[in-house]
């Protein structure tokens, strides 16, 4: 059956990013701080974004050649100015490509070359990588400018590009809007090389139209946590294009670190809290939190993994403030299934969002009903164009129907609620059952000694099949010990059916490699489990 969504479609206007964006259906005056620097407490008001954005978008185009369709790459932590340069290049015509800043010379100089970067903005901090990576794509060091206002070595602030001047901004036909690329996020590469995700324009105001009808209740008194990377497609939707929609204001951190993160949710009375998985662990374990006021946090959106119900029943505890999930991958720009705020199901991704169909479908490709778990394939106006010069894995995830196969598994209720089991390829076959990393996980989780935890997949050639096995990282003071292994291979016993035991064995580990998005790298730990002979 294909599932559809119990709201009415949405009529989604056909026009540019930027044209969209600075609508201002809402009405909020040009002197409201959209944005707001958590540290320095610098602030970027609507009215500025708007003049600094055109002013850069003039010398682009007019000091250092940008033309329609080419690429700029941000190459920075969350900053101020990063939404200036992104709406800046959009309205000169270009594509924004966001890149990692964690990322070696070596790996930036791959997604330059990818996806055909001619200009390089990045915070002073990563100067030295960028060199390097612009050296081996043939960009030249003058394409190469700086956020903040300072020289260095004869690179220029992106601040010496603001012209007098302000350009109107490149408008579309309604068939170019659906057709023209504006923004290339890279997919976090859990499955192995990363991939250029193309969202076009009509991907990103499909996307925020969506979420604007969806989330009615959001508005200028609202005020954001922005600590998720601007990079990362979750943080461009949320943060640098949504709350601007909505007229609300987004407090930005550089990263994200545990105090900086509760000190400004104080200071700045923030209300609405976009988080990962891993930051509800430390909210809940790490007493740390529990100094600072968080009183005025009304709600958390946990996405990007799955989320236990045992965290969410913990967090609400603590916190007196509802937690929902929400559910999308890159390539769906990224939302697709969001919870209700006024309506959560404990455990529940949420509930699709107009103009969104999904159908749930077998190993054999076999559409299934309510309660019959299968993977998701989505299907609606927000599912990307494809991926970059790739037209081979374009192909094997969007069927001729238009149907994006997300690789993710997980089932719908009768009340059109959805749940997320696993990644299908992160399954674990034992015997002929399969065993779902996030379920084990979430188990783990409630041991009193464990913080953090990921569960993957050992083949055993003696049996010929796979078997689960954790790494886990325990809270401090917790000593490692073969007897804590075996109360923990214990623990999970008791509380699952027996093919899902741990008979990989438990081993312990400092810390949980993951994505900037707190997605689990499992493929670096059956590497390291194969490494070390497990």
């Amino acid at each position: 059956m294909i599932f559809r969504s119990k709201f009415s479609d949405v009529d989604i206007k056909k026009i540019g990013v930027y044209q969209f964006i600075t609508s201002n259906p809402y009405g909020i005056d040009d002197d409201k701080a959209i944005f707001i620097d958590g540290n320095t407490d610098k602030k970027l008001t609507f009215g500025q974004l708007k003049t600094n954005s055109k002013k850069f978008a003039f010398g682009l185009i007019n000091k250092i050649g940008f033309k329609r369709g080419d690429v700029l790459a941000i190459y920075s932590p969350n900053h101020i100015d990063y939404p200036v340069v992104i709406f800046g290049a959009i309205a000169a015509g270009g594509i924004v490509t966001s890149v990692n800043p964690e990322y070696t010379s070596e790996e930036f100089a791959f997604q330059l070359k990818d996806s055909g970067a001619s200009v390089i903005i990045c915070h002073p901090d990563y100067l030295e990588k960028a060199i390097k990576a612009a050296k081996v794509a043939n960009i030249p060091e003058s394409k190469i400018l700086l956020f903040d206002e300072n020289e260095i070595n004869d690179f220029l602030p992106f601040l010496s590009l603001l012209s007098d001047q302000e350009i109107n901004p490149v408008e579309y036909t309604p068939e170019e809007v659906k057709s023209t690329t504006a923004y290339l996020c890279y997919s976090s590469g859990t499955t192995g090389k990363n991939k250029g995700v193309e969202t076009t324009h009509y991907n990103m105001v499909s996307n925020l139209s969506q979420l604007d009808v969806f989330e009615d209740q959001i508005n200028h008194e609202n005020v954001y946590i922005g600590t998720l990377p601007s990079f990362h497609i979750y943080g461009l939707t949320l943060f640098i294009h949504f709350v601007i929609l909505k007229g609300a204001s987004c407090v930005l951190l550089r990263k994200f670190e545990l105090e900086k993160f509760c000190r400004a949710i104080q200071d700045y009375k923030v209300n609405i809290a976009p988080i990962v998985p891993p930051i509800v662990l430390l909210l809940v374990n790490n007493p740390i939190a529990r100094k600072y006021d968080l009183s005025s946090l009304k709600l958390a959106i946990s996405a990007a993994a799955p989320l236990s119900k045992d965290l969410c029943k913990k967090f609400v505890e603590i916190y007196k403030a509802p937690i929902k999930q929400a559910y999308g991958l890159t390539e769906t720009t990224p939302f697709a299934i969001v919870a209700k705020t006024d309506n959560i199901v404990d455990g529940s991704i949420g509930i699709l969002l107009p103009n969104v169909e999904c159908k749930i479908i077998s190993e054999n490709n076999k559409e299934l009903e309510y309660d019959e778990e299968g993977e998701f394939c989505i299907r609606g106006p927000n599912v990307m164009k494809g991926y970059l010069n790739n037209k081979e894995a374009t192909d094997a995830c969007i069927d001729s129907d238009g149907w994006f196969h997300t690789g993710d598994l997980g089932y719908a209720d009768s009340q059109g609620n959805f749940f997320i089991v696993d990644r299908v390829k992160e399954l674990i076959k034992y015997k002929g059952f399969q065993v779902a990393p996030a379920e084990l996980e979430s188990v783990l989780l409630t041991h009193p000694s464990i913080i953090d935890c990921a569960v993957t997949g050992i083949y055993s050639d003696e049996q010929a099949t796979e078997y689960p096995l954790a790494y886990v990282v325990l809270k401090q003071n917790e000593i490692q010990s073969d007897e804590l292994k075996k109360e923990i291979k214990d623990f999970v016993s008791q509380r699952v059916a027996p093919h899902k035991k741990l008979r990989g064995g438990i081993y312990f580990t400092d810390k949980i490699p993951k994505t900037p998005a707190g997605k689990i790298l499992r493929r670096f730990l059956k590497e390291r489990a194969r490494n070390e002979s497990i």
